[in-house]
């Protein structure tokens, strides 16, 4: 069975969609088991490349759980959550932040893990400084020049801010991004969106910025040696999550059963392919909402309006 393709260009129209639909549609799917699989992939603007590799998933998948699947690829995360929430979309890949909030606001749990090239789950949020500087906790950060990779990063901002936020290090005095953006200017003498962890690090090199948030393999990944030697931790905030792929609660526990045993067998090698062709990971492991996301979730809880910031994002 070939899956149908949908395409979701207007977030918008897709959740009005799902508003009107509500009444006959999740109840149905709670009692008999919906007649279509609907499973919802990452966001991207470049859903046209990512379809042919997605509906190949799908196809796999129909086979094994015994319904057609049909395969959405939305250009922000509002839709998947939406659709989760809603019992429109039964399953969805989610990064680590709009997966905690798709959670809170729909109920569905977490099943699988995307296991990363390095055979992990998680990396560490890491907070780098020179050698030879005197900063040595959190507290030495405050009224220094920071980089962060970008106010999405969940290892170059995210945790590490959310993470001093709960620690009261840093005290936002109302919700909006507004009042994070006056608490960063009063705890920090600069800061800077580098771009990415190389570019984070690299301006710490430079000496630009006192200190860089970044993953905690960020220096051996994109530092040639004699960088490396420049660059030391001096935090471990916590682990970040990855990719993980959730169940709504509207579909029958043996229908989510099946669905999490398929996607298992992508992690043999006569099927691996099909993953790799998609996101480039190398499988998934079985795992739950409090194992996955919950020290992150609870970390980006803190942040002040971020929840609309990670929905609108993009996962290119």
């Amino acid at each position: 069975m070939i899956p149908t393709i949908f395409t979701s260009v207007s977030r918008a129209c897709t959740v009005l969609v799902m508003v009107a639909l509500t009444a006959c549609g999740s109840s149905q799917d709670r009692a008999n088991g919906p007649d279509r699989f609907v499973l919802g992939f990452l966001p991207s603007q470049r859903a046209s490349e990512i379809v042919p590799d997605a509906e190949a998933i799908g196809e796999f998948l129909s086979e094994r759980i015994g319904l057609p699947v049909d395969v959405e690829v939305p250009t922000t995360y509002e839709p998947l959550i939406e659709g989760l929430r809603f019992g429109h979309i039964h399953a969805a890949f989610l990064d680590g932040g709009p997966g905690w909030i798709a959670h809170k606001r729909t109920g569905a749990e977490v099943i699988l893990a995307e296991i990363n090239r390095g055979g992990n789950t998680y990396n560490w949020a890491e907070a780098f400084t020179r050698v030879g500087s005197d900063i040595n906790t959190l507290a030495d950060a405050l009224g220094k020049r920071i980089a962060f990779t970008s106010r999405t990063g969940s290892s170059g901002f995210l945790m590490p801010i959310g993470s001093m936020i709960a620690a009261g290090l840093l005290t936002p005095a109302g919700s909006t991004l507004v009042d994070l953006e006056n608490a960063l200017l009063s705890g920090f003498a600069l800061t800077i969106d580098a771009g990415g962890y190389q570019q984070a690090l690299i301006a710490l090199i430079d000496g630009r910025v006192d200190v860089a948030f970044g993953a905690h393999d960020a220096p051996e990944r994109f530092l040639a040696e004699g960088d490396r030697a420049q660059v030391r931790s001096f935090h471990r905030f916590g682990r970040i999550p990855s990719h993980s792929i959730l169940v709504t609660p509207t579909i029958p526990e043996d229908l989510a059963i099946r669905f999490r045993d398929a996607m298992l067998e992508l992690n043999d090698s006569t099927h691996l392919h099909l993953l790799q062709a998609v996101y480039g990971v190398e499988g998934f492991e079985e795992t739950t909402t409090e194992d996955h996301l919950g020290q992150f979730g609870r970390a980006i809880s803190s942040l002040p309006g971020m929840r609309q910031t990670l929905l609108e994002k993009e996962n290119r």
